[in-house]
């Protein structure tokens, strides 16, 4: 068995295999098991992904469905959803560059980004550091990790850093009393960096570093890793998803930090599972695992009814690199 699996009260391989699902199948195959399930073209002809690829308009960029929401205009809306979008498709799907669609949708995507490096308009004219990193993140797994565009945009994210080495979202450090639609109608708020970091928002921007191989090790992002994993089943220091219930609320894609995602991150930034605060998220998922090798975890956001089969996979994926360096 692997050392991976042994740590775990129960296998969960058959289960996953079991599943019905196409893709939780492959990649079970290919990550747990180190097998060769083929081509991963082969995902992209499925129904569901071509379901998605039809509705791209000529622009490269997904219409958000209408609904009388006033906070953004709908070219914010619209780079939302295509962030959205792609995030299912490059995820659950595997497709990269070499897929048509994917270019189409990086060229919309960069052309909103500024000369600094962010990416500006889900949040109006604020900054944005969960929103650039999380779209940077989706855009280096597709293949453009070595792009000159991703590459000013790291180097954007680690300038907006605050004092302590994480981030936070910058009108939060310097707006207070005010809903997100006012602020994002007013001009940009310039961010207080002497204010505490978010953990909310520091775990979305480490998956960003974690995409790629160039960040493992780094001193500074070792550093922000470590203040967020002292941070697990803690209140943000923040309004936005504040209470500790959103550790453990789920998603896949992932979307905001979780305790899934924030592993994920820190698993492939070459964090050690004898840390002591990685420790603690790992027993969390090791005392909760059912029988039948899965997991009964609150999903906070999605409605595929695969979706727990994918969660299942996330933690097996965090394990095995855990467990098998």
């Amino acid at each position: 068995m692997a050392s991976w699996r042994k740590q775990l009260p129960h296998n969960p391989i058959p289960l996953l295999l079991d599943s019905g699902c196409t893709p939780v199948v492959y990649f079970s195959r290919r990550d747990l098991l180190d097998e060769n399930p083929g081509p991963v073209e082969q995902l992209w002809e499925l129904p569901d992904a071509q379901k998605i690829t039809r509705k791209q308009l000529k622009s490269g960029r997904w219409k958000y469905p209408p609904s009388g929401a006033a906070a953004r205009s709908p070219e914010n809306y619209d780079q939302l959803e295509t962030y959205r979008n792609l995030g299912f498709l490059v995820e659950k799907f595997g497709l990269t560059r070499a897929h048509p669609a994917i270019p189409k949708a990086a060229a919309y995507l960069f052309a909103c980004q500024t000369a600094a490096g962010d990416f500006r308009g889900i949040y109006g004219t604020q900054y944005t550091p969960n929103y650039s990193a999380a779209i940077m993140e989706l855009l280096i797994k597709a293949g453009y990790g070595r792009d000159r565009r991703i590459a000013r945009g790291l180097r954007w994210l680690l300038s907006v850093r605050q004092a302590d080495g994480g981030w936070a979202i910058p009108f939060r450090t310097a707006v207070a009393g005010k809903g997100l639609t006012d602020i994002m109608r007013s001009k940009k708020a310039e961010p207080d960096r002497t204010r505490p970091f978010s953990h909310v928002i520091t775990g979305v921007v480490l998956r960003a570093f974690a995409a790629g191989a160039g960040f493992r090790g780094d001193a500074e992002i070792v550093r922000a890793g470590r203040l967020l994993a002292s941070r697990f089943f803690k209140s943000d220091s923040y309004v936005d998803r504040r209470t500790p219930g959103f550790w453990t609320g789920f998603s896949f894609p992932f979307w905001f930090t979780d305790l899934l995602s924030a592993l994920d991150a820190l698993s492939r930034l070459g964090f050690s599972a004898e840390d002591p605060d990685v420790r603690k998220g790992l027993d969390w998922f090791t005392s909760r695992q059912r029988k039948d090798g899965g997991w009964t975890l609150k999903i906070q956001k999605g409605k595929d009814k695969a979706l727990p089969y994918w969660l299942d996979l996330a933690v097996c994926r965090v394990f095995r690199r855990f467990y098998s360096g």
